[in-house]
C-alpha cells in the first residue's frame, strides 16, 4: 500500500504541476496539518482517495471551514484496509490558540485515547513530534510532547507520522527516525510511505 503523506507546506510539485499518473498508486492520503483547507480539498478531488487529517497548529480556518471531502481523525481511530490509524493534531502552547497545548492537556488527550481505543494501532498520527525524537529543543514553539510516549507503550504503532519541524529551518528535523520498534517520518511537503 502507498501512502501520500503530507504536511506543513503546499507542494508546487502536486498543486502547480498535478500529473494523476505520478500518484497512480496512491490509496489514501493522510495529511500531518498546517496546509490549507483547499489543499486537501483539491487531494481528494484529484486523487479520488480518502485524506485523513489532524489539525496543526495553524489551522485555525478549519474552525470555519474544514477540508471538503476528508475525514478527521482527531483523537479517534479509523480503519482503513486493514489498518488501524489514530490521530492527535497540534503543538506545544507557545503563545494560544485553539490547537495549542500544555503537556498536560495533550497528556488528557493520550489517557484518553488509550483509554477509548483499547486496541494497537498500525499508525499513530500527530502534527508535532514526541519530545526527543525529531522535534527542536532550541525552539519553544518545536519542542515536542513527552506523553505520546504512552501511545507508544499503549497502543503500539509500528510508524509515527508527524510535521511541525520544517527542514527549511531547523537543523533537527530529519525525514526517518527510528524508535524501539516504530518508524517516525516527518510529513513535512510531501512523501510517499509504502507499507
Amino acid at each position: 500500500m502507498k501512502i501520500l503523506v503530507v504536511s506543513d507546506i503546499e507542494s508546487n510539485y502536486i498543486w502547480d504541476f498535478f500529473d494523476k499518473s505520478n500518484f497512480r498508486d496512491i490509496e489514501c492520503v493522510i495529511s500531518c496539518g498546517d496546509l490549507k483547507a483547499s489543499y486537501l480539498s483539491f487531494l481528494v478531488t484529484m486523487l479520488a482517495v480518502p485524506v485523513f487529517y489532524v489539525h496543526g497548529n495553524h489551522d485555525k480556518q478549519y474552525l470555519l471551514k474544514p477540508p471538503e471531502g476528508c475525514d478527521c481523525i482527531e483523537s479517534k481511530v479509523v480503519e482503513f484496509r486493514g489498518l488501524r490509524i489514530a490521530g492527535l493534531g497540534g503543538s506545544i502552547e507557545y503563545k494560544g490558540g485553539p490547537f495549542q497545548y500544555t503537556e498536560d492537556k495533550m497528556q488528557k488527550r493520550v489517557k484518553k485515547l488509550i483509554r477509548t481505543t483499547k486496541q494497537p494501532i498500525d499508525i499513530f498520527v500527530s502534527h508535532s513530534p514526541t519530545f526527543g525524537l525529531g522535534d527542536d529543543p532550541n525552539s519553544q514553539c518545536h519542542v515536542g510532547f513527552k506523553c505520546f510516549n504512552q501511545i507508544y507503550q499503549n497502543l503500539q504503532p509500528s510508524i509515527h507520522l508527524y510535521g511541525h519541524n520544517h527542514f527549511t529551518y531547523s537543523s533537527h528535523a530529519q525525514r526517518i527516525l527510528r524508535h524501539d520498534d516504530i518508524q517516525l517520518i516527518n510529513g513535512y511537503n510531501y512523501y510517499i510511505l509504502e507499507i
